[in-house]
C-alpha cells in the first residue's frame, strides 16, 4: 500500500494552497469537506470517529476523536494503566477489555495506532508487540478498519518535528485541540496519532491514494 511521508504531506498542502482549495495542516480544524460522492483530489464530507492508540504493556494511552465538517474535537481520553505486580497476560486481558469497553460506549468507526518504535532489546521489542497485539485485536474484533502510523510521523504531525519529546507533543495537543487541562502524556500521544490519522487521510484523499491499513 502507498505510505503517505511528511514530505507528501507538505507537497499535497502546497498544491491545494496553490489551487485556492483550504487545507488546514496541524490544526485543530479539519480541512473543507467536499460534497457526498466527490471524486479524487476532494476532501470528504462524511464524519468519522476515530480511537487512537499509543501501545504499551503498563500504560496504554487511548483517545477517541471526531470530525464532522470542518471541526475536530477530542470527544474523551484515558490511559490503561496496568499494576507492575500484574502478570504480562494480565495485562494483555485489560488492555483488550478495556479497549473493548471504550468501543462499545464510544463507537468509533476507525482505529488508528500508532507502529512499534524501534528498540535494541528483543525482549522489549516482544512486550510492546504483545502489548500492541492485544490493541489490534479489540479494534478487529468490532469491525474497525485499523491505520498504523510510525512514532516520528505522529510527532511530526503534532509538533512540527519527528524528536519532539512527550511534554511538548502533550502541550501542542491541548493547544490544538483547545484542551481545558494537558492531558497525560500517553494519553496525549493517541490523540496526537488521531490528529495525524486525520491529516494522513486527507492527504491520501487528495492524492488519490489508500492508507496504511493492518
Amino acid at each position: 500500500m502507498a505510505r503517505v511521508t511528511a514530505a507528501d504531506l507538505k507537497r499535497v498542502l502546497a498544491n491545494a494552497a496553490k489551487t485556492g482549495r483550504r487545507v488546514t495542516d496541524r490544526s485543530a480544524s479539519a480541512p473543507r469537506a467536499a460534497p457526498q460522492g466527490g471524486t479524487t483530489g476532494r476532501l470528504p464530507l462524511t464524519s468519522e470517529r476515530v480511537l487512537a492508540i499509543d501501545p504499551a504493556l503498563r500504560n496504554t494511552g487511548w483517545a477517541v476523536l471526531e470530525r464532522s465538517g470542518r471541526e475536530l474535537k477530542a470527544i474523551e481520553w484515558g490511559v490503561i494503566s496496568n499494576p507492575a505486580k500484574l502478570l504480562h497476560s494480565g495485562c494483555l486481558v485489560a488492555i483488550r477489555e478495556q479497549l473493548g469497553d471504550v468501543i462499545r460506549q464510544h463507537k468509533p468507526t476507525v482505529c488508528a495506532i500508532e507502529s512499534t518504535i524501534y528498540v535494541q532489546s528483543f525482549k522489549t521489542a516482544i512486550v510492546l508487540g504483545t502489548a500492541r497485539a492485544a490493541c489490534l485485536i479489540a479494534a478487529a474484533e468490532h469491525g474497525l478498519p485499523i491505520y498504523e502510523y510510525a512514532p516520528k510521523e505522529v510527532k511530526h504531525a503534532s509538533v512540527g518535528r519527528g524528536a519532539a519529546q512527550k511534554d511538548q507533543v502533550a502541550f501542542m495537543i491541548r493547544a490544538q485541540l483547545r484542551l481545558d487541562e494537558t492531558p497525560p502524556s500517553d494519553a496525549a500521544d493517541a490523540l496526537a496519532v488521531g490528529i495525524t490519522h486525520f491529516q494522513n487521510a486527507d492527504a491520501s484523499a487528495l492524492m488519490g491514494i489508500e492508507g496504511r491499513r493492518v
